[in-house]
């Protein structure tokens, strides 16, 4: 974690070949439903929304579900709510887990669709149901967010990016009927910082990535912009933190790997020699960023 050039460089792209097949499908989809609702992680709005995916729906009606709401900054989830709104696409804030938000989308699909729903009977079309699709990159909750929406477990659940394969149709209620599809990502990611993102909550998949790398630059991040939640959290000195930042003699780089080396002894992460084991600090930073442990933290 020492040599500054290998660290401005962080090339992250996981894009496997069944991705390509299922943005053709939902392509394909597209013309059997009436609305999409497209699933970001509310931590990271911009990285986990699909270019080729924003690109291909834009015709359609849409609602923004910002998943994962409660391992996000609270102030920062209602800036988002406030940005969408100002682009006149609804958004609704939703944590799976604990079902906050599930019934406020239902009502919010049913809002925009009144109008339509309402030309379709005036027509003599009784009845119609809504058609809509779920949209979202692998990891940002999609398979709970359905279980709770449809109030059973209705699709397959993993932690594995990627994990949902089959399309399926899901009863919602008795007016909407919600087609599922796969998580799909994008052949390359336009920025190092939307490719950091995605590693940092876990989307890409972990036996591709150097952990240590992804470490460092969540610890910088989180020093940047949640000191106080880092020093709560590994119990590190403010003093002796803010001495590692303004050592001048030092690049940064190394200044933040003192940093990260003090993570490692305050969890006993120590191996032979007194050293640290860097694979398994930076193994436990990604890990409790990613389960909320360290705190709210918005990403974006």
């Amino acid at each position: 974690m020492n040599n500054e050039q290998n660290r401005a460089k962080t090339n992250i792209n996981w894009y496997p070949g069944h991705m390509a097949k299922t943005k053709r499908q939902i392509m394909a989809d597209l013309k059997l439903v009436d609305i999409v609702i497209e699933l970001l992680d509310a931590r990271i709005p911009i990285s986990s929304q699909n270019p080729d995916i924003a690109e291909i729906t834009k015709n359609k009606k849409k609602i923004i579900v910002l998943n994962k709401c409660d391992l996000a900054d609270e102030t920062k989830n209602k800036l988002w709510i406030e940005k969408f709104k100002k682009q006149n696409i609804p958004a609704v804030l939703t944590d799976s887990n604990t079902g906050k938000g599930i019934e406020q989308c239902i009502r919010q699909i049913e809002k925009i669709m009144e109008q339509d729903i309402k030309v379709q009977a005036e027509k003599g079309r009784i009845g119609r149901k809504i058609k809509a699709m779920i949209i979202g990159i692998p990891n940002v909750g999609k398979s709970s967010f359905i279980n709770r929406i449809a109030k059973k477990a209705s699709a397959g659940v993993g932690n594995t990016p990627g994990f949902t394969k089959q399309k399926q149709w899901i009863r919602i209620n008795a007016q909407i009927e919600l087609l599922d599809t796969p998580g799909v990502l994008w052949p390359k990611f336009e920025s190092e910082e939307v490719a950091l993102n995605l590693a940092f909550t876990g989307t890409i998949k972990d036996d591709i990535l150097e952990k240590t790398e992804i470490a460092y630059h969540l610890i910088k991040f989180l020093l940047n912009n949640y000191m106080d939640l880092l020093c709560e959290r590994y119990k590190l000195d403010k003093d002796f933190v803010n001495e590692q930042l303004e050592n001048e003699n030092r690049p940064e780089n190394e200044n933040i790997y003192e940093i990260f080396l003090e993570i490692g002894r305050k969890r006993g992460c120590m191996i032979s020699g007194g050293n640290i084991d860097e694979e398994k600090t930076a193994r436990i930073i990604l890990d409790e960023f990613k389960n909320g442990k360290i705190g709210k933290i918005t990403l974006e």
